[in-house]
């Protein structure tokens, strides 16, 4: 194997050598945080600063800044700074004239200063000289000095309770209220030149947001997200994004998520929103009269939420809203806030988030879909025969409908050859194809493509159907055009025949969000026609609305109907029907994850066609998933597959452990991190080596072994590290068994070591016992 270069995770180091050898592993061990812990660090003193709400934090260098907000009698104008390092508080260094008090404004960090923008001022105790303001100050870090810049020109209307960040060098203002009216304008200063710098209006398109405040926004990988907030009748959950670029806004659809797969935080005000990776964090608010404490967290990539959960000596901060929150390094500081009854805090807590690379089995399985690589059917569609390229293990992994196909086909290829071996007895396979041998020890290259035929699917919906298969979603199709959603309900009946639950719910969800009053009657007219109830009864009840029937039968279109359907909407009309509630849990259908892994646990065997040799022991798998997870696989089956079809498995020169073998088997297949520590040691090279998309299995090997090395299992682990020359586990292994050696003493596993490592042992042991215990040593013998 020739040296390439490496991406390792942060604080993740190879020690290369260039050498066919095992690499030589370098963990940095040193003070870790549990993942998903919060720690309540220390209030801030009443002497240094009061309680507070609807104030702001920022984060510069390894300090939490907070400013303003109110006490609950009083509106605020200090400034305290909190030193993440050692945990302290004390007020700022300030000169100059700060901004008046004030709560509700906005505050962000450019280069080294902080910038403050409007918000509410005026005396709340005596209800006296309240106004909204849109002066715009600077405070420099360094010397502490604040300036307000004096802007000429228009100016955004003065308001409170807005969103701002800062991105290519702009402060961006989004919304809020002016004391009348919430807004949904935006606004855009330069912060590069303030002798020339002036507010410029954004001209807004796409789906903008209704106007709203007490909203939080979040900059993530070149775009800013809006979540929730306070909008009137309007106020929704929904998470919209901005391009910069475009000044275009866009609605983030929820029809993927399936019902049973965490939905989105419910509506709420209040609430702080960060981002870290690619992910964007909700916490606190004030929800329908309630106020939760769960930290929701969004796949900026995969647009999906999940609810965190948080490590079991967590100690969590209390529901709270117009609480402020930052980001330093990878931990969220959360400072204040309102409390139950109406009481302000003066609390900071810490979240440490987890910072894995992301897990890229979907994508990758989608790649293999995308780039047709190594396929070993192909599916012979409807009347006009379109063919359409697959590979039969994701395929019969995820489909019992195709799988049974797959085997039919399979079986009359097999009486196929057999009548032409029988034929041509002098020359057995020659013209035949491959004898029928197991399929793992099928030469590479010699195998035919599978035809499968199904004349009850034409290509288009297929092809959904097929990325389905491999993503576990379909590509939506531009929302609301009739066409897209015709196409939709024809994977939808396919779903129906191939019993794939999941899929039909995703189409059902798409298609019902899609009908809207320009659609109705074409999607009703083909539900009636592919006879799905439905989705027709869900079209049937949108026309009768009241908001929508006299529309709806003014068009052309509803002239042009069928005379049944014409007849069913106006009885529909005269005489709903009672609704019916079903109790019946709605069936989800199976994952990608969970369909690989009871294909890895035994369900794909008879369809295995390579022979992975873990030290001469065979272990049947699949070229397609092996080449779709490993670009070292894909190289070896393009180019160099070996003749047996067998191949030996080695990570460098080391041999993994039987048990790891199945911990990187289980990671190939459905992406499983979840392995005894000993196996991580065995592992943790293994992104390098066989080439993953990234190192996912690396990052949680390392902290598989920061966490969970024990009296119990060190034993194990010195082993595991003595084989892969991870020296400095090694050392921290004899660290533990020396400390601990009375309690290590009495495992069995003790003396099955190797005499080395015995060695190792009393050497380590030596070293650490000084004189005076050796004498205490003495006088017990």
């Amino acid at each position: 194997m020739s040296c390439k270069s490496t991406k390792v995770a942060p604080s993740v180091d190879f020690d290369h050598s260039c050498s066919d050898s095992v690499e030589y592993l370098t963990l940095n061990f040193g003070p870790f945080e549990t993942v998903h812990r919060w720690r309540r660090l220390p209030p801030c003193d009443e002497f240094v600063g009061a309680r507070r709400s609807k104030h702001t934090v920022v984060a510069y260098r390894d300090a939490i800044y907070v400013f303003g907000g109110d006490n609950g009698k009083n509106m605020l104008n200090d400034l305290l700074r909190f030193d993440v390092k050692d945990c302290s508080w004390c007020r700022a260094f300030t000169t100059g004239t700060p901004p008046a008090p004030r709560y509700h404004h906005s505050a962000v960090v450019y280069g080294s200063s902080m910038f403050v923008f409007g918000g509410y001022t005026g005396d709340i105790y005596s209800n006296s000289n309240l106004k909204n303001k849109n002066d715009l100050f600077e405070y420099k870090f360094a010397t502490g000095q604040w300036t307000e810049w004096k802007v000429e020109g228009s100016l955004p209307v003065a308001r409170s309770a807005h969103g701002a960040t800062v991105y290519n060098d702009k402060l961006w203002i989004f919304a809020g209220y002016d004391g009348n009216a919430r807004l949904n304008d935006m606004w855009t200063i330069s912060l590069q030149d303030r002798e020339h710098a002036c507010w410029e209006e954004i001209d807004q398109s796409g789906e903008i947001p209704p106007s709203c405040c007490n909203f939080p926004v979040a900059v993530c990988q070149d775009k800013m997200f809006v979540f929730s907030g306070q909008s009137g009748a309007k106020i929704t959950n929904n998470l919209f994004q901005f391009e910069f670029k475009g000044h275009m806004w866009t609605r983030i659809p929820t029809e993927h998520l399936l019902r049973g797969s965490p939905p989105p935080p419910q509506r709420r005000y209040g609430h702080t929103m960060v981002a870290f990776d690619r992910h964007l964090y909700v916490f606190g608010g004030a929800a329908d009269n309630t106020l939760p404490n769960e930290l929701h967290c969004y796949d900026v990539d995969s647009q999906t939420w999940e609810v965190i959960h948080p490590s079991q000596d967590s100690e969590m901060p209390s529901g709270r809203l117009f609480h402020a929150a930052a980001v330093i390094q990878d931990a969220m500081y959360i400072f204040g806030g309102t409390v139950d009854n109406n009481v302000r805090s003066g609390e900071m807590y810490r979240f440490q988030f987890s910072s894995y690379p992301k897990c890229t089995l979907h994508e990758d399985y989608g790649k293999l879909w995308e780039n047709r690589q190594f396929c070993d059917v192909e599916f012979i569609l409807g009347e006009r025969e379109e063919r359409v390229l697959g590979h039969i293990a994701i395929v019969t992994a995820r489909c019992q409908w195709l799988r049974k196909k797959i085997l039919q086909a399979r079986d009359r290829q097999r009486q196929q050859r057999t009548k032409r071996d029988s034929s041509e007895e002098s020359d057995e396979g020659a013209a035949g194809g491959p004898r029928d041998v197991p399929a793992g020890n099928r030469p590479s290259g010699t195998q035919p493509l599978l035809e499968v035929s199904i004349r009850e699917a034409e290509a288009q919906p297929f092809e959904v159907l097929m990325q389905f298969l491999y993503t576990d979603k379909i590509q939506y199709p531009r929302r609301g055009h009739v066409q897209d959603v015709l196409l939709i309900m024809d994977v939808y009946k396919l779903a129906l025949s191939f019993k794939l639950s999941r899929l039909e719910q995703l189409c059902v969800q798409y298609i019902e969000a899609s009908v809207d009053l320009q659609n109705v009657l074409s999607v009703c007219e083909n539900a009636n026609k592919l006879q799905l109830d439905q989705l027709k009864e869900h079209c049937l009840n949108f026309v009768v609305k009241e908001s929508h029937f006299n529309q709806v039968i003014m068009t052309k279109e509803f002239e042009r109907l069928s005379t049944p359907l014409i007849v069913e909407i106006v009885r529909r009309k005269q005489q709903p029907p009672p609704r019916v509630y079903s109790d019946q849990p709605v069936d989800i259908g199976t994952s990608l994850v969970q369909d690989m892994k009871a294909y890895l646990e035994g369900g794909g065997l008879e369809f295995c066609d390579i022979i992975l040799l873990l030290d001469g022991h065979p272990r049947p798998a699949h070229k397609a998933i092996l080449a779709a997870r490993s670009s070292y696989f894909e190289a070896m089956f393009r180019s160099f597959m070996p003749e047996d079809g067998q191949v030996n498995i080695s990570i460098g020169e080391m041999v993994p452990s039987k048990q790891a073998f199945e911990s990187m088997l289980r990671y190939i297949y459905y992406g499983d991190v979840n392995m005894p520590p000993e196996d991580s040691l065995y592992l943790f090279a293994a992104p390098y080596y066989y080439g993953f998309s990234n190192n996912r299995l690396q990052a949680y090997c390392k902290q598989n072994l920061e966490m969970n090395v024990t009296v119990e299992n060190v034993l194990q682990i010195l082993e595991a590290a003595d084989k892969t020359q991870a020296l400095d586990m090694k050392k921290h292994c004899l660290h533990i068994i020396v400390h601990q050696f009375i309690k290590v003493s009495k495992l069995p596993n003790l003396r099955s070591l190797s005499q080395l490592l015995l060695l190792d042992i009393i050497e380590s042991l030596a070293t650490h016992i000084s004189d005076k215990q050796c004498a205490e040593m003495g006088s017990d013998i």
